[in-house]
């Protein structure tokens, strides 16, 4: 991703679903502008779903992904219908593509209520328009993937579904013009070469577009840029660097890690505070997933699957078992688990991060995050939190 993109995680996510056949990538392709899906008369051409981030106005940057026919069958076809709903879990807006030709059918009318029960706002596309057109309603539009008609009335409709949110900010809003924030960055084996992590330059950013000021050091160096900043605002921390910077930063000094900090900006840190108390509960043979949003090349000092399993045996004393998630693969049966500790979910958008946590709360599984779990092990997790009164409460 160049550092000028829009994070996957910031778009607007849109589906297409539809049966077999009934012209979605070639839909995609008119909508889009570009070759994105491979288009033929054969039932079943796109096998997986098929994502491009890319520029689509009057909505700006978004995600397109056209998905397999919903009506698909065999083993192959249940798999690629389970990786459709999968594509609904991040689904900000829907587009049902429909063969004017043959109207509604059942699988289209479960797709419609998978969209209800989500809550995803969603518009009925019925596609080869060339061949017969007939009156549709508020939320349909006739259109041919073919000779292009109704493109970009349907693009209009897409994008006033768009659910207009209030300005939010990962700290913008907890800090004031000229306040110096210190940013404390481990820089190790784990660490991307050449850049820093989405989180970071995301934070970064957001103290900018506040007129305040961002220092960033490493942890090792932590203490002599305190000597040099002696009334800083805050000091936010890689999750990971929490219980060593804690010992330095003094008590009164706001602390905090860039994973507390993203949890809150996606919307599930109440549920990784009071999430957070299971970590006490823990027994020898249970079962703890740990689960990130991306997928990246794990190397010896990875914090998913290398420094927080040690410091859940450390903190905990058993003999836990630890399972590792990734990207895009999250289970959809969580009864085997006892917790579930996620990244920040910088790299999912606010949806699908809802939608695990959702699933977690739906099967009464703990839910909490890298910073809560680390600042909980570490004994800092009221003073990890204390910038929201209202979530020391929860302790």
């Amino acid at each position: 991703m160049s550092l000028n993109d829009t994070p996957s995680g910031e778009r607007v996510h849109i589906g297409f679903f539809g049966k077999r056949n009934v012209g979605k990538s070639s839909l995609v392709n008119a909508v889009t502008g570009q070759e994105l899906s491979v288009v033929s008369d054969i039932k079943g051409t796109t096998t997986d779903p098929v994502s491009k981030a890319m520029e689509l106005l009057p909505l700006g940057a978004v995600v397109i992904t056209d998905t397999a026919g919903y009506d698909d069958t065999g083993k192959l076809g249940e798999m690629r219908v389970r990786k459709t709903k999968q594509i609904l879990n991040r689904t900000d807006i829907a587009v049902l593509v429909v063969d004017s030709t043959t109207g509604i059918s059942d699988s289209d009318n479960e797709l419609i209520e998978l969209f209800k029960i989500k809550n995803i706002p969603y518009v009925i596309a019925y596609n080869k328009s060339d061949i017969k057109n007939v009156p549709r309603g508020t939320n349909e539009i006739s259109v041919s993937a073919l000779n292009k008609h109704n493109i970009h009335e349907l693009k209009e409709k897409i994008a006033s579904l768009a659910v207009r949110e209030t300005e939010k900010h990962i700290i913008g809003d907890l800090v004031q013009a000229n306040d110096v924030i210190i940013l404390v960055t481990p820089i190790d084996d784990s660490a991307p070469k050449g850049r820093l992590i989405l989180p970071q330059q995301q934070t970064i950013r957001d103290i900018l577009d506040s007129n305040a000021i961002a220092v960033v050091t490493k942890e090792f160096q932590l203490a002599e840029t305190l000597r040099k900043f002696l009334t800083p605002k805050m000091v936010i921390t890689d999750s990971q660097a929490f219980g060593y910077v804690s010992k330095i930063v003094p008590d009164n000094i706001p602390l905090t890690s860039f994973s507390i900090l993203m949890a809150r900006y996606k919307g599930f840190l109440d549920t990784a505070v009071k999430g957070a108390s299971a970590l006490h509960s823990l027994n020898d043979g249970d079962t703890v997933l740990i689960s990130e949003g991306c997928t990246h090349h794990r190397q010896c000092g990875d914090i998913g699957s290398v420094k927080l399993p040690a410091l859940l045996k450390k903190f905990t004393g058993k003999n836990l078992n630890i399972k590792l998630s990734s990207g895009r693969e999250f289970p959809e049966n969580l009864s085997e688990y006892k917790l579930i500790i996620h990244c920040g979910g910088c790299m999912l958008n606010e949806r699908e991060v809802t939608y695990r946590m959702k699933s977690a709360i739906d099967q009464n599984i703990p839910f909490t995050n890298y910073g809560i779990a680390i600042a909980m092990m570490n004994g800092i997790l009221k003073r990890s939190i204390e910038i929201f009164p209202d979530l020391v409460k929860l302790l």
